[in-house]
């Protein structure tokens, strides 16, 4: 089969494209290189398997000849992290709305199966227990650019789900859980990547807040191999998933962890949300996926424990 990524040259596009191929499927990758890279495919160029189209998904015309010659595409391009949104505003919400639109729209007019990448964000403030799929969703105040994210892509989840609704468009909608891995960077606000290059450097470890918000992180493979898994399951279609690791840890115990394991001498320091974003800004306390309807749906759910995941990107930016 052929796929298209948008997104295709991105952190999660290019491991994603790595498994399709290394599976036998076809890839084509579409991005734009805004916070994409043409290294994290250069391993794949010369490969007939693969194609990268540099564009965006603003671009009607070519986004309706890629979906023609696809059978299956997986929208990950977006405006992401935290940091490029606040600087960002209206380009991420174009890229983040209208974007989706003309995904589907192409989509729509060819039949294609989508898999729509969204984001736990969308789960705003509420920081109760495991967060299923159908709980509520606490923002904030429009005027604080910190729910942007979260809206646009809780937008691109109604669109989606509106095609399938009422066009009968296969999609399926994936909430990703604090992904890293090899090829994160740490430069739009992702925060391993930031605190492992740090350790690495010597240089002292910037926690934002007090450092007791929770998360949980996933290990990019694993959540390419729920991709793959819900991308072959037609049950699937029409639903929502959560695709995220349980093993929770305050940002300041990944701080200590990270320091532990480079062996750095690093030190960590406190900076106020204010100081590291913008006045104003809110953070969710707590952030732990519920991931019984993924594991229900296909047998089971991300489960690399946070060392290991840790070790593989401190490996990948020693190397």
């Amino acid at each position: 089969m052929r796929y298209l990524i948008t997104g295709g040259a991105g952190f999660i596009g290019s491991h994603l494209a790595d498994a399709l191929i290394a599976r036998g499927d076809e890839v084509t990758a579409l991005d734009n290189l805004a916070t994409g890279s043409l290294e994290n495919v250069r391993h794949l160029e010369g490969n007939p398997a693969f194609q990268l189209i540099v564009g965006t998904i603003l671009d009607p015309a070519l986004v309706d000849q890629l979906m023609a010659d696809c059978d299956v595409v997986v929208h990950l391009a977006a405006a992401v992290g935290v940091k490029w949104i606040i600087d960002n505003p209206l380009s991420s919400i174009q890229t983040n709305i209208r974007g989706t639109e003309i995904v589907l729209e192409a989509a729509n007019q060819h039949k294609r199966t989508v898999l729509l990448a969204s984001t736990s964000e969308v789960y705003g403030k509420n920081g109760h227990g495991p967060l299923s799929e159908d709980d509520d969703r606490v923002v904030g105040a429009t005027s604080v650019s910190r729910w942007l994210y979260a809206t646009t892509k809780a937008c691109d989840e109604f669109l989606a789900l509106a095609y399938h609704r009422e066009k009968q468009l296969p999609v399926i909608i994936l909430r990703f859980f604090n992904t890293v891995g090899p090829r994160q960077t740490g430069q739009y606000g992702m925060v391993v990547p930031r605190f492992v290059k740090q350790a690495l450097l010597g240089q002292p470890l910037t926690v934002f807040g007090d450092g007791q918000q929770t998360r949980c992180f996933t290990d990019v493979q694993d959540a390419v191999r729920c991709v793959l898994a819900l991308a072959d399951t037609p049950k699937a279609i029409g639903r929502i998933f959560n695709i995220g690791g349980s093993q929770e840890v305050t940002i300041q115990g990944l701080a200590e962890r990270v320091i532990a394991m480079t062996g750095s001498t690093s030190e960590i320091v406190y900076l106020p949300y204010e100081q590291a974003y913008e006045k104003g800004f809110e953070d969710m306390r707590r952030r732990v996926p519920n991931t019984t309807r993924l594991r229900e749906t296909i047998g089971f759910a991300p489960d690399s424990d946070l060392d290991t995941i840790l070790r593989r990107v401190i490996d990948y930016f020693q190397k």
